[in-house]
């Protein structure tokens, strides 16, 4: 026998706070100002513009650090959401204990390439990342970032990541 299915806001209240607690367990992401506008399953990862992201006020250009920094968390936190998003469909995810501490362990960065392919503007920007592989022990990411045109990259990353054990086994 086939389970009924929720209401709609349930599934939307359970699926955005898996989401607020998986991004409010990275401090580093409230400093930058990262944000994540989710879609059902699809997640775009928005870094408003803030005059503290610009490196070169000259251009003015968003700094490099910055810039890779936004691609990164976005690819870790897409890896983390690819991760939570069975159990939390099957609503094996309590909402009511649903905080950075009840959550697996994020991935770790083995290694992140960045292309910087045009300067950051100073205006907001805007990234997706794509899980190419994710195996129980590695997983490989491609994320890209544009700000005014989907089309015209500012920059892009590839990384691979260490993924954490599953919970209640030993490192």
């Amino acid at each position: 026998m086939r389970k009924p299915l929720e209401p709609v806001q349930v599934v939307k209240t359970r699926r955005d706070a898996a989401l607020r607690a998986l991004v409010s367990g990275v401090p580093y992401i409230q400093f930058l100002g990262i944000e994540f506008d989710r879609r059902g399953d699809e997640l775009t990862a928005v870094l408003p513009f803030d005059d503290k992201l610009i490196g070169n006020p000259l251009l003015p250009a968003i700094h490099g650090g910055v810039t890779a920094a936004f691609l990164e968390v976005t690819a870790i936190i897409e890896l983390s959401w690819s991760l939570l998003w069975e159990d939390m469909e099957a609503g094996r995810i309590d909402l009511a204990t649903l905080d950075p501490l009840h959550l697996p362990r994020l991935p770790k960065t083995i290694d992140f390439t960045v292309d910087y392919l045009r300067s950051g503007l100073p205006r907001d920007a805007y990234a997706r990342a794509r899980v190419n592989r994710s195996g129980r022990r590695y997983a490989s990411v491609h994320v890209e970032a544009w700000q005014d045109n989907r089309t015209r990259l500012f920059a892009q990353a590839t990384g691979h990541f260490l993924m954490p054990p599953p919970p209640g086994t030993d490192d």
